[in-house]
């Protein structure tokens, strides 16, 4: 069995759905209720309280760990639910981490799941570690503005940066979760392109039909919309890297390719698989 943690977002979604057809039994572990794939159990847990998660973990052999803004705060400790994981009997972790760690190592997000990735290696379990880049589904905070005005508002509008496909990050988890292969696998997740924010406004417009006019925030504007969602800390470090790429940012990762044998998916196709958020 498969527990499937954040499984209601943007990765465990489709992570969750891509192991129930593979025919895997599949726990999926969300804050709230919600309907499931049918054959997938739910339960509701939330991972900043670690013991809520025993029972998803009961008979459990394999865990994806997602975690959320709210465990990259000073005072969280999500290493506790690698050794919840470790005392139930799982055997393999695949972690959702950040590219940050490999490339702005000293941000204070990036510290803290570095701790999370070396406790995960020194627990002796199998494991691999996932390291996206800034995701394609980010462009749903636009959602709202496109529909009621027409525009999406972002800083930095002409820095680009190489986003991936959520449904790529999650094929390479179930890869992971599914393959021995993978097994102590640090693999970095970018799209097959890099592309600036006024680009993806671009592309959304084309996909309505319709046009969308591109607002550039400053950096202050943006992280007062940040932090409404994740901690400053967290938002800090983010906007460093979408204002100023370094170059390991901006590098095409091989990754995707590599564990899948396919190329990811650039950023119109998760436009024409969401536009309807857009409409």
């Amino acid at each position: 069995m498969i527990v499937v943690t954040g499984a209601t977002g943007n990765v465990g979604r489709p992570l969750t759905r891509a192991l129930a057809e593979a025919g895997e039994q599949v726990t999926a572990v969300s804050r709230h209720t919600v309907a499931m794939p049918a054959g997938v159990r739910h339960v509701a847990a939330d991972l900043a309280e670690p013991a809520s998660l025993a029972p998803a973990l009961e008979g459990a052999e394999a865990l994806f760990l997602l975690l959320s803004g709210d465990l990259h705060a000073p005072e969280a400790r999500p290493a506790d639910i690698i050794d919840l994981a470790a005392a139930g009997g799982v055997r393999r972790v695949v972690l959702l981490s950040s590219q940050g760690v490999a490339t702005r190592p000293l941000g204070p997000s990036r510290v803290a799941m570095r701790t999370v990735e070396d406790a995960l290696r020194e627990s002796g379990l199998d494991w691999a570690v996932l390291r996206p880049g800034g995701f394609a589904s980010n462009a749903l905070a636009w959602a709202e503005p496109v529909r009621a005005r027409g525009t999406v508002a972002a800083p930095f509008g002409d820095v680009g940066v190489p986003v991936v496909d959520p449904s790529d990050i999650a094929d390479v988890a179930a890869a992971c979760l599914l393959d021995d292969r993978h097994t102590g696998g640090v693999y970095e997740l970018t799209g097959p392109e890099v592309i600036t924010p006024r680009q993806q406004a671009e592309v959304i417009a084309t996909a309505l039909g319709s046009p969308v006019r591109f607002h550039e925030l400053t950096r202050d504007e943006a992280k007062v919309m940040m932090t409404r969602f994740v901690p400053a800390e967290l938002a800090d470090d983010t906007l460093d890297i979408i204002s100023a790429p370094n170059p390991a940012e901006l590098r095409i990762s091989p990754d995707v390719a590599h564990v899948l044998g396919r190329a990811p998916r650039p950023f119109s196709d998760w436009v024409a698989r969401t536009i309807d958020a857009f409409r």
